[in-house]
């Protein structure tokens, strides 16, 4: 797999690489996540208990029973203390962020949860090691407590890491996540701006017919390989209290595998074409859409094909790396404004209608491409012309 670049918004940004695990650093790993695990499920009842008793069960107290713990615990304190100190912040995290959902009267459907137990044949192993828990050496990565992996370097780091994450997917293939400082790559300014409309039919229409993103349904591609493999999991799926069978255990690993391949085909398009987009523009106005409410409608499962979310994700976080202008729009009302002269219609298009036609100035065009052409104008970005070329200087404007 190739080295991975995320942004988290703060400065900084991920590269996650290919580990290759031998069977004495697997077994490592397992055993510090299984220390790792129950620290993290002795969490869980401190902070019911603490609940129950009205007392304060914040990172520092949990710090405090974790020393105490492997002061008499010497098959706890036989594991590295950085990944278990860094599951105490990361559960100190999980549960502010629920009690905080629950503070600000959010509905329950978009509380974040209270942190839970972790079971031992369910949770992946994840281990977050920070800049005294790990170094790299010889090309290789050397952790706390004496595990030595091996990194498949597909490109080099651009800076010195601060953290690194270690952990095993579903499919059961290893990876590091390193942390580093995000740095800005400008590209050449070409003097053009673009509108992106997200829609179903094609993931993203644009103000520029060579930049839309048409919808290549990987999902819809592998789904006679999905439902073989069902059916495979459906018929040797073990009675309740049994132990799954091989045959059960390797149909749901290619059914795992399956979509991986999908996700990262969506991922490596979503990439690809924003990176041409954010070469070819020097401002990009991108409506900001949720898609989360067409999961309850009948085109969710095309709707999840498209991956709107991630390619929108994908274009922010290039946007941000090559220090390009994303602005994001509002989606009210975009379907009913006119892109020419701004004129709403009265009432809005159903979606069976493909055609935008302007009542005001009479202007006639694809409902998406008008929609791609009101983005520019509500982010202060109107053209000179189709294409989204602007006159010089007219980019440093803000939006309105």
């Amino acid at each position: 797999m190739a080295a991975v670049r995320e942004s988290d918004g703060a400065g900084h940004a991920r590269y996650t690489y290919r580990l290759r695990v031998s069977a004495t650093a697997r077994e490592a790993l397992l055993a510090e996540w299984g220390r790792c695990r129950w620290v993290w499920n002795e969490c869980v009842a401190r902070s019911k208990k603490a609940h129950t008793d009205a007392e304060e069960c914040g990172p520092a107290r949990l710090d405090r029973l974790l020393t105490r713990a492997r002061a008499i615990t010497p098959w706890l304190a036989a594991g590295a203390s950085v990944p278990q100190q860094q599951l105490i912040r990361d559960f100190g995290k999980s549960r502010a962020k629920a009690l905080k959902d629950i503070k600000d009267r959010l509905p329950a459907r978009q509380r974040a949860g209270m942190p839970g137990y972790k079971k031992k044949h369910e949770a992946d192993p994840s281990l977050n090691y920070t800049r005294h828990g790990f170094r790299l050496k010889d090309g290789r990565l050397h952790l706390a407590g004496g595990i030595t992996l091996t990194v498949v370097w597909s490109r080099e780091l651009p800076a010195e890491p601060s953290s690194v994450r270690v952990y095993r997917d579903s499919v059961g293939d290893w990876y590091a996540s390193f942390v580093v400082p995000a740095r800005v790559e400008p590209l050449p300014e070409s003097g053009r701006a673009l509108g992106v409309d997200w829609g179903v039919k094609e993931i993203a229409t644009t103000t520029s017919d060579a930049h839309d993103l048409p919808h290549a349904e990987h999902g819809k591609k592998a789904k006679g390989k999905l439902s073989r493999y069902d059916r495979m999991m459906a018929r040797r799926k073990p009675k309740k209290g049994q132990a799954a069978s091989k045959g059960y255990r390797q149909a749901k690993k290619w059914r795992a595998k399956t979509y991986q391949k999908i996700a990262r085909q969506r991922q490596d398009a979503a990439r690809k074409w924003a990176k041409k987009v954010v070469r070819d523009h020097d401002a990009i106005a991108v409506e900001d859409f949720r898609p989360k409410f067409l999961a309850k409608t009948s085109m969710a499962r095309k709707a999840a094909d498209a991956a709107i979310g991630a390619t929108k994700k994908a274009l922010i976080e290039m946007g941000r790396k090559h220090g390009r202008d994303v602005r994001l729009v509002h989606p009210a009302h975009t379907t009913m404004d006119c892109g020419r002269c701004g004129a709403r219609t009265k009432h809005a298009l159903p979606l069976s209608e493909r055609t935008y036609t302007c009542t005001a100035c009479g202007m006639v065009s694809p409902r998406d491409k008008n929609s791609a052409r009101v983005m520019l104008v509500r982010a202060g970005l109107a053209p000179a012309g189709v294409e989204g070329v602007r006159p010089p200087g007219a980019l440093l404007q803000e939006a309105a």
